[in-house]
């Protein structure tokens, strides 16, 4: 019996929804998943076309980065879906992907402002951008020290990991993490029309301001706040 069999699956799901919905081409992008009780989780295996991928080929790590019962190596990005799961208590998901205009806006080093409601109905706070990893990070381990990057981010900066569920790499791309692998997907998606939206904003107006508080709060409230009513009961 496989004990690992519904992680796995959960994984594979999640990645074949990657290429779903258009988040990334090729080999561009990995998902996992995480079983805090067995401290694993499973990712992608490197290099893996998204239509040769079978849930036995999903590749399980431990927290100190072995890999269990597997031959095929695991993505590339292990070790800083590692430090996410270590740092990040409660999460369960993790995705990472080259989707255009969230790497396009990485590319600029700046975080995304809240320009509008979609922003605001997903994320009440601008989503933040790392700055540029260091040379000597890059030498040390690049993938561990990129976690190690976002965590120091939100922790520097008191951001909290559960109402901000994404981020931008400088010149690098997005991760997202969520209470499942398919919710970090989703939040993937989520992440691409904000940041699609947002470059069409700055492209019309480089001025452009962000959106006035109480319509951000509004709107956020509206559907995660105490007296959330969007939606069906």
């Amino acid at each position: 019996m496989d004990i690992y069999k519904t992680l796995r699956e959960e994984s594979y799901e999640a990645n074949l929804e990657i290429k779903r919905c258009n988040l990334a081409i090729y080999t561009w992008g990995n998902a996992s998943s995480f079983d805090p009780d067995k401290g694993v989780f499973a990712i992608k295996p490197s290099g893996v076309e998204y239509d040769e991928l079978t849930p036995k080929k999903i590749v399980l790590v431990d927290l100190e980065g072995k890999v269990i019962d597997s031959k095929l190596k695991p993505s590339s990005d292990t070790k800083t879906h590692l430090v996410l799961y270590r740092e990040f208590k409660g999460i369960l998901g993790v995705t990472h992907t080259h989707s255009p205009y969230a790497v396009a806006w990485a590319q600029t080093g700046k975080p995304i402002p809240v320009f509008g409601t979609t922003h605001a109905d997903n994320c009440a706070y601008e989503i933040p951008c790392t700055a540029f990893i260091n040379p000597q990070d890059v030498k040390n381990d690049y993938e561990l020290e990129t976690g190690n990057l976002i965590v120091n981010t939100f922790k520097t900066n008191n951001f909290d990991f559960s109402q901000i569920k994404m981020t931008l790499v400088a010149g690098h791309g997005p991760f997202t993490w969520g209470n499942s692998a398919a919710q970090s997907v989703y939040n993937s998606v989520v992440l691409e029309e904000i940041c699609k939206m947002a470059l069409f904003t700055v492209t019309i107006d480089s001025n452009a301001k962000p959106l006035p508080e109480h319509i951000i709060k509004k709107h956020w409230e509206r559907k995660h706040g105490a007296n959330a009513y969007y939606g069906q009961k």
